[in-house]
């Protein structure tokens, strides 16, 4: 497919670095000259330099012919104009991210008019995903399939666990419960575990099954899940706006620090119901005065990755269970595994999985779409949700029939409302929709998963 990607920073990085992975024709856009020159540089992709939403720029970059035009600037304005400009000159679907919550409701119903065929905020995106962490407080992440009745959680295997030294296959009869455990990473590395795989102290786990079965499971295995009544949350972002708002609607108290006296003024207005605190979020007296301590949460949400993993590990040094971060820059995930700091968030990595998930949708060409996809492990596992249709030729046969490809595994099965972690005998029907996990990144349908 032919992609133009209008905007070089963070995201428009990502994007174009994970979509010439998978082959598709990248055209950049940028007005910074040595930007475009290091993505030239360092990617199979090429750089157009100009305004994103000037007719020439964009007839320059042939977005007549494009299959796709995302939008990814710092300017929302500019975004949305040029998503205008694109579809009118041609272009098959455009994205643009909107981050300003005041254009969420005009664009709800103006999408189709201005020609969006889907806009994303990656803030209130990550906000939601902070949330869910935040409401299964055993795990580390949280991803959703099947419109919430799947879940596919992360949590770090601790030393006196009772599952260390268990095999894989033992664990559905030992705690009578129904999950699956997809993928597991041990010293750097992940694998796709198969019945005999032993659990140790330290891995990092990625389980699947609906929610109400992992409460039981968590339960069964000892792992107490904290129920969250108080977060403190560092920096008045607009992740932190969006975080408060669902947080205070679940009736949790929420304390919120930040240095601008402005933006401090703006979030009373904004937000009644938390507590808004001007003053320097790194500064310990400050958050021991304001009870760090007695939180059963603390969340680091400032513009600098440096100044959250630093007060993260304080409050993980000070006790605090539920500890989160916001990191757009990955490069200290050494650091922060060491220091027992594991709950991490990338806007611009969430808004790259949606965006990609879309992209795979728009591939399928036989009806088995990609629902939905999270890139997990450092982007070296990826977990799709397919629609089956009835022309897939997985339908009706046996899972322990079909020749599936290596390092691949078929995690739940979702019938209507019956959630089913599949064994052998499983048969995947017309209509279902089915979890892959696979370290075979690429898939863009449901047929992909045979050899």
């Amino acid at each position: 497919m032919r992609v133009i990607i209008v905007g070089d920073g963070k995201v428009g990085r990502t994007l174009a670095k994970q979509l010439s992975a998978e082959r598709h024709d990248i055209v950049v856009i940028d007005q910074r000259a040595h930007v475009l020159r290091d993505s030239i540089n360092t990617l199979d992709v090429i750089g157009i330099q100009g305004n994103g939403a000037s007719y020439d720029v964009l007839a320059q970059a042939d977005v007549a012919h494009a299959d796709l035009v995302i939008a990814v600037t710092s300017t929302d304005e500019l975004n949305i104009l040029c998503c205008m400009l694109a579809r009118k000159m041609g272009a098959r679907h455009t994205i643009a991210r909107v981050r300003n919550p005041e254009y969420a409701k005009p664009l709800f119903f103006l999408k189709e008019e201005l020609g969006l065929s889907m806009y994303i905020n990656p803030e209130r995106a990550a906000a939601m995903e902070i949330f869910r962490i935040l409401q299964f407080s055993v795990a580390s992440r949280v991803d959703t399939f099947a419109k919430g009745r799947v879940e596919l959680v992360e949590f770090k295997i601790a030393a006196d666990s009772p599952l260390c030294g268990r095999p894989l296959s033992s664990l559905s009869h030992l705690y009578g419960v129904k999950v699956l455990i997809c993928a597991v990473q041990r010293n750097g590395q992940v694998s796709i575990p198969d019945g005999d795989f032993v659990l140790q102290a330290g891995d990092k786990a990625h389980i699947t099954a609906g929610h109400n079965e992992l409460v039981r499971f968590f339960t069964a295995v000892g792992i107490l899940q904290q129920k969250i009544k108080n977060v403190m949350l560092i920096g008045g972002s607009r992740i932190a706006y969006y975080l408060a708002q669902q947080l205070a609607e679940s009736g949790i108290q929420v304390k919120i620090i930040d240095n601008d006296p402005q933006r401090c003024e703006h979030l009373c207005e904004i937000l009644p119901h938390a507590t808004i605190i001007q003053g320097d979020g790194t500064d310990e007296e400050l958050l021991q005065e304001e009870g760090m301590e007695n939180m059963d949460a603390f969340v680091t949400l400032t513009g600098m990755d440096e100044e959250n993993i630093i007060v993260s590990m304080y409050a993980v040094s000070k006790g605090i269970k539920k500890v989160i971060a916001k990191v757009d820059r990955l490069s200290f995930l050494d650091v922060l595994n060491n220091a027992n700091l594991d709950s991490l968030i990338s806007p611009k990595a969430i808004t790259a999985n949606h965006i990609i998930r879309y992209v795979r949708a728009m591939q399928n060409s036989l009806g088995s779409s990609v629902e939905t996809l999270y890139k997990l492990v450092h982007d070296e596992v990826e977990a799709l949700e397919f629609h089956a249709s009835a022309t897939s030729r997985v339908i009706g046969v046996p899972l322990k029939d079909l020749r599936l490809k290596a390092g691949l595994l078929v995690a739940c099965i979702i019938r209507g409302r019956k959630v089913m972690i599949p064994h052998g005998e499983s048969v995947i029907e017309a209509d279902d929709h089915v979890l892959i996990v696979t370290s075979n990144r690429q898939l863009q349908d449901l047929n992909d998963i045979l050899q």
